[in-house]
C-alpha cells in the first residue's frame, strides 16, 4: 500500500458547503488579475493522458499509486475549468447536467495536489509539452485564496510578512549580528591577519545578500565560505537588518504572497541603495527572487539577482579567487536543486568548482537538468507531518541516487535540499555527509599573504571584480 501523505490545513471557519463556491471564486479572481488563463485553455485543447508522465516522476516511480501519475493530478484542476470556465463548458453544463464541483472533490484536490514536488520532471517528457508543476502551483494557490495551505507554510509567511522579525525562522535582528560576530572569530582564526567580515547596512554597497535565514542557525561554515570569497574577490557587499531573508514560501503556493514578498527585499535593497540581489546558495531563493523579479516588479524598479554560486564561478575564471587544487580528498559528488538546474540555468558552475578542488569527484546518474529531486520540494521539506512520505515516497530515488555514488561528501546548495538530504540520508542510512559548495570552498580557498596597506573588506578594485552576466 502507497505511503499516505496527511497534512495538517489551515482551514478558514465557514461552512464546507460553501467551500466550492469560494473555489471557483477565488478560480476567477485568479484569472482574472493573471495571465493563467490562456495557458489553461491550450491545456484544455491539447490534455493528454497518455501517462508518458510516469517514466519521469520520482513520486509515482516509488508509490505505484495511479494518483501520482502527473497528468491525473492536473486533470482534477483542468475538469474545474473546462466546466466553468469555458463556453462549450458551460453549455454541457445545461444541456446535460454535467457533475458539479464537490467539496470532497476539493479535499481530493487538497491531498494530490501536495504529494508533487514540483521538481518539473515530468514536464520533459509530457508529448504536448504540460508543465504540470505550474498547474500543482495554480491550484495550490486557488486553494489558499480559500484558506487551504499547510499550517507549517502559513505560520512562516506570516511571520515574515507580518511578524516582528520579518523572516521565516524569526530570527531576531541582534541574534543575526551575534552570530554573523562569532563567525568573523572563526575566520580570524582560519585566516590570520586577514579582517574578513560581515558587513552590515553599508550604503551604496554592489551586493546586497540575502542567504536563506535558516544558514544563520545551521549552516556556519556555509556562510564563513560565502563571506571568504566575497573578501577574496574584493566585494563590496552588505546584510541589511531591515530584511535579510532569502526565503520565499510564495514560490510554493501562493503568487500573492510571492509578489509582497518579493517586494519587501526589493525594498530593503532600496532603502541601502544596492545594486544587485546576492543570494545565497538556496535554489528556491534564487529562482524565487529571479522570476519574481521579472513577474511582480515594473522594469525600472527591477535589480539584478544573482547566485552566489555564479559569482564564485564567474570569479575563479576571471582568476579573481584562487583555489587550491585537489584539496578535499573525499569522494564528493554534487545535488541538482529543481529551482536552479531543471530550466538550465545553474548546473555547470558549481562543478567546474568542485572539479577543481576535490581529487575524487563523481557524479549521479541522471544528473544536471535531469537530476532527482531530494524529495522535499515544492514546500513539502517544511511539511514535518509528512515526513515518511518524503523518506520513502519524494526521496527514495534521490537517496538510492547517493548510495549509488560512494561518496563520501554530497554538495547540497539549496537549504530546503540540505535539510530534506540530512534527513534522508540518516534515514536510509546512507554513509554520506550533505554539505554545501562554500564549506568546501572554505577548505581550498587562498587567500595568500595580507599586503602592506590592505585591511577592508567592502570594496576591492572595480577593474577586477569578475562579470557576470545578468548582473
Amino acid at each position: 500500500m502507497a505511503t499516505q501523505a496527511k497534512y495538517s490545513f489551515h482551514t478558514e471557519p465557514f461552512p464546507q458547503e460553501e467551500r466550492p463556491r469560494r473555489f471557483l471564486e477565488a478560480f476567477a479572481a485568479v484569472l482574472q488579475h493573471s495571465n493563467y488563463g490562456p495557458v489553461l485553455d491550450y491545456y484544455t485543447r491539447v490534455s493528454a493522458k497518455c501517462s508518458r508522465c510516469t517514466a519521469t516522476c520520482p513520486v509515482y516511480q516509488a508509490s505505484g499509486d495511479p494518483r501520482d501519475i502527473p497528468c491525473h493530478r492536473t486533470e482534477l484542476l483542468l475538469a474545474v475549468y473546462r466546466r466553468y470556465f469555458t463556453f462549450s463548458g458551460q453549455l454541457k453544463a445545461r444541456l446535460y447536467d454535467s457533475s458539479r464541483l464537490t467539496d470532497a472533490a476539493i479535499d481530493e484536490m487538497a491531498e494530490e495536489f501536495w504529494r508533487c514536488t514540483a521538481c518539473k520532471r515530468c514536464k520533459s517528457s509530457c508529448p504536448m509539452g504540460l508543465d504540470h508543476a505550474m498547474i500543482t502551483h495554480l491550484a495550490r494557490w486557488i486553494m489558499a485564496e480559500i484558506g487551504i495551505v499547510p499550517k507549517a507554510l502559513l505560520v512562516s509567511v506570516r511571520e515574515q510578512l507580518e511578524g516582528r522579525t520579518h523572516n521565516t525562522s524569526a530570527i531576531p535582528v541582534s541574534a543575526m549580528t551575534d552570530t554573523c560576530e562569532f563567525l568573523e572569530e572563526e575566520l580570524q582564526e582560519l585566516f590570520p591577519g586577514h579582517p574578513i567580515t560581515f558587513p552590515i547596512d553599508v550604503p551604496e554597497a554592489d551586493y546586497v545578500f540575502f542567504p536563506a535565514v535558516s544558514d544563520y542557525l545551521l549552516e556556519a561554515d556555509t556562510l564563513m565560505g560565502n563571506a571568504a570569497v566575497l573578501y577574496a574577490i574584493g566585494a563590496k557587499w552588505t546584510i541589511g537588518t531591515g530584511n535579510f531573508d532569502g526565503i520565499n514560501y510564495g514560490l510554493f503556493y501562493s503568487d500573492r504572497m510571492w509578489e509582497r514578498i518579493i517586494r519587501a527585499q526589493v525594498a530593503e535593497i532600496k532603502r541601502l541603495g544596492g545594486k544587485v540581489m546576492l543570494i545565497g546558495e538556496c535554489g528556491h531563493a534564487s529562482r524565487s527572487a529571479k522570476e519574481g523579479m521579472q513577474c511582480f516588479i515594473p522594469p525600472e524598479e527591477r535589480v539584478p539577482v544573482l547566485n552566489i554560486m555564479e559569482l564564485t564561478h564567474a570569479a575563479f575564471k576571471a582568476g579573481t579567487l584562487r583555489l587550491n587544487p585537489g584539496v578535499i580528498a573525499e569522494r564528493t559528488t554534487y545535488h541538482d536543486p529543481c529551482n536552479i538546474a531543471s530550466n538550465g540555468w545553474i548546473v555547470d558552475q558549481p562543478r567546474e568548482l568542485l572539479r577543481h578542488i576535490c581529487a575524487d569527484f563523481v557524479e549521479m546518474t541522471p544528473r544536471g537538468t535531469d537530476n532527482y529531486c531530494c524529495g522535499g520540494g515544492g514546500g513539502s521539506v517544511s511539511i514535518d507531518e509528512i515526513k515518511r512520505f518524503r523518506m520513502y515516497i519524494g526521496g527514495k530515488t534521490k537517496a538510492e541516487q547517493v548510495r549509488a555514488t560512494g561518496a563520501k561528501y554530497v554538495v547540497t546548495p539549496c537549504a530546503n535540499c540540505k535539510k530534506q538530504m540530512g534527513e534522508l540520508l540518516d534515514e536510509h542510512k546512507v554513509d554520506c555527509t550533505r554539505i554545501g559548495l562554500h564549506d568546501l570552498l572554505l577548505k581550498a580557498i587562498e587567500l595568500g599573504p595580507l599586503p602592506a596597506g590592505e585591511g577592508t573588506t567592502d570594496k576591492g578594485p572595480a577593474e577586477q571584480r569578475p562579470e557576470v552576466e545578468g548582473a
